[in-house]
């Protein structure tokens, strides 16, 4: 008997429901993930971008969450290969993006996202002369501080960035907004105590560290009004110090949940290394199951869904127990464009696997 054959169709079929909201309605619970592909020029998505996303949502995936979309602060990019959510040719793509995904009738929405002190310094980033900027201006991949700490006005601005942002998405016509809250971007940064150092209202312990990102929440929330969903992304791990963690109990994970919460987040995704294993010893819910159970809200789980160690009866195991809603699928898709049709289909013979070479390429 093959993994296929116990699993039965049955259960494979709990990916393919479609999942109700009152803000948006999904044709099934699986998710593309924000995967940086930086195959723009100079900030503006490129046509094979468009055909990219396109290729995805044809086969039978219930949303795609854009790759981080830059917003209009003169150093959120890392890269100039990265798409920018603002000005005339990078919208309009973005435009041709949105109505191309809509053709096959899947959701899309683009992830807004700064990256803070992640933004190299060696002039490759657009606007060379601008320096990076975080909380402290501390460097999360060092922890050394290499730049003066963010001015009120600054943190001002930014946040009035993301909610310009987002009301760009909701004139373009896309189906919500991500905020990217995790992994090492600004919003991240501002959580971490190892990045924030600030003594004002914007640090020291956490409810004042996750003050910048629940005003951000209020900006975007602000934009796109009551009718479209506002998603948190949130990662427990920090991207260069793997053992290192933003909450380390639930009772701390709730002291930033509870006021993202009540800020106007509508659903959480949850980023985490495996999406399956237990977040805290003693008890075997995992990241998404805790948030979950915190908010009362929606989530998206995501971690490895596709590869090597990732179990489908597992996956389709949590589902089923409502541990979370929706999981979100990004290095397999990134490899095969009709991954989740062939998992519907009982083709898992043809799969394209992924390998590192998958990111070179953009079809």
């Amino acid at each position: 008997m093959n993994a296929r054959t116990a699993l039965t169709i049955r259960d494979i079929e709990i990916l393919f429901r479609p999942f109700i909201h009152r803000k948006i309605k999904l044709n099934s619970r699986l998710v593309m993930a924000p995967l940086s592909r930086n195959f723009a020029t100079e900030g503006v998505p490129s046509p094979e971008m468009a055909h990219y996303y396109r290729r995805r949502a044809a086969h039978e995936l219930g949303l795609i969450i854009s790759e981080g979309a830059v917003i209009d602060d003169p150093a959120a990019a890392a890269d100039e290969s990265a798409p920018a959510f603002f000005g005339g040719a990078a919208l309009r793509a973005w435009k041709n993006i949105c109505r191309e995904v809509h053709a096959t009738g899947c959701k899309i929405i683009p992830q807004l996202t700064h990256v803070g002190m992640a933004r190299p310094t060696d002039g490759s980033a657009p606007n060379p002369n601008e320096a990076p900027i975080g909380p402290s201006g501390i460097d999360p991949i060092t922890l050394q501080q290499t730049a003066a700490p963010m001015s009120p006005s600054r943190i001002r601005a930014v946040i009035d960035s993301f909610g310009r942002a987002a009301a760009h998405a909701r004139n373009l016509g896309f189906d919500g907004v991500e905020i990217q809250g995790g992994q090492g971007s600004l919003v991240d940064q501002f959580l971490r105590a190892a990045t924030n150092h600030r003594d004002d209202e914007y640090g020291g312990d956490i409810p004042r560290r996750v003050r910048f990102a629940c005003e951000v929440v209020h900006a975007v929330r602000k934009a796109v009004g009551s009718r479209l969903p506002v998603i948190f992304r949130l990662s427990q791990e920090s991207p260069a110090h793997d053992d290192t963690r933003l909450a380390r109990s639930a009772d701390e994970l709730a002291e930033y949940i509870i006021p993202l919460t009540d800020a106007g987040v509508d659903i959480f995704d949850c980023s985490s290394s495996s999406f399956h294993h237990a977040e805290f010893s003693g008890n075997p819910r995992t990241l998404a199951g805790w948030v979950r159970f915190i908010s009362g809200k929606p989530v998206i789980s995501t971690g490895g869904v596709g590869l090597p160690g990732a179990p489908m009866p597992a996956l389709l195991q949590l589902l089923m127990a409502e541990e979370f809603d929706l999981i979100a699928v990004g290095r397999a898709l990134v490899a095969d464009h009709a991954w989740a049709e062939k998992v519907h289909s009982g083709r898992e013979s043809d799969i394209i696997p992924f390998t590192l070479h998958s990111f070179g390429r953009l079809l």
